[in-house]
């Protein structure tokens, strides 16, 4: 595996000729072990693997072999995988009894930044797993967005469109994790702040085969008619108060103005013109 252009001097050590790139010239550094002693990373970002193409993978191994080694750190009484989660399970899958690995000397940092930027670069995540391992590495390594565009080779906006995703409620994100909508799809959902809603226009998506064009107008007239719907709300309520205003001005007989907030909640202003007034209103009032 070749060194990644942009990854920064602390990957730049860990991927270009290290144990991952020496087993492609020194056989060996490759060795085979036990199927049953590997054990897959359990901080591993992928969360989702396809079965079609677990079984394409699997067809291509029986055919070729395991062209590329699985890396893997030694835990004692097992191996830890570090990258190729996906050609272990093609293994298991096959019923391999062993299959070769490249075992690594790698500290926790160096196998989750492996990890993440491996399934990063080869764009093996869906766009949720993606966006999370986005959110790991710059949690985890306290970078900045800028910092981390640079690390997995990507643009800067690429990162801050992925994370908005994790915006989304659950459900949507568990959508586009089972390829129910795409990420496009889920973006133009991120106009709407109410969860609920967000469900049932995804289920919408799904069910009526929406393209990302139809939703984005969707969205467009239904917030018009959010606004507008706003608008005759607000006129509406304007002539109440004023109605109110006229019926307190007579019964005061005075100036009385309402000053109403978007809650349900405001304040009653009573003007009054001198202290006889203010007595004569107060006795009305009590």
């Amino acid at each position: 595996m070749a060194a990644k252009k942009g990854l920064g001097k602390g990957l730049d050590v860990l991927i270009r000729p290290t144990a991952i790139e020496e087993a492609e010239t020194d056989s060996s550094i490759v060795k085979t072990v036990n199927i049953n002693k590997i054990e897959p990373n359990p901080d591993q970002p992928r969360d989702y693997f396809d079965e079609d193409s677990l079984d394409e993978l699997a067809d291509s191994i029986k055919k070729n072999g395991m062209i590329q080694p699985i890396t893997v750190v030694d835990r004692g009484d097992h191996f830890m995988i570090v990258a190729g989660e996906r050609r272990w399970r093609a293994a298991k899958q096959l019923n391999l009894k062993e299959v070769p690995v490249i075992i690594g000397d790698y500290n926790e940092q160096q196998i989750m930044e492996i990890s993440l930027i491996e399934n990063i670069q080869r764009e093996d995540l869906n766009p949720i797993e993606e966006a999370k391992a986005y959110k790991k590495l710059l949690d985890e390594l306290d970078l900045k967005q800028d910092e981390l565009a640079e690390k997995v080779s990507k643009n800067r906006v690429t990162i801050t469109n992925s994370l908005r995703l994790l915006k989304l409620d659950e459900k949507v994100q568990n959508m586009v994790i089972g390829g129910q909508i795409s990420a496009g799809h889920a973006r133009a959902l991120l106009a709407i702040e109410d969860k609920d809603e967000q469900i049932k226009l995804a289920e919408k998506i799904f069910d009526e085969k929406m393209t990302v064009r139809d939703i984005e107008k969707y969205i467009k007239d239904l917030n018009k008619n959010k606004v507008k719907k706003k608008k005759e709300n607000k006129s509406n309520l304007d002539l109440i108060y004023n109605d109110l205003e006229e019926k307190l001005k007579t019964a005061l007989g005075t100036k009385v103005i309402i000053n109403a907030r978007n809650d349900d909640k405001g304040k009653i202003e009573i003007e009054y013109y001198s202290r006889d007034e203010l007595e004569r209103i107060t006795d009305l009032l009590i």
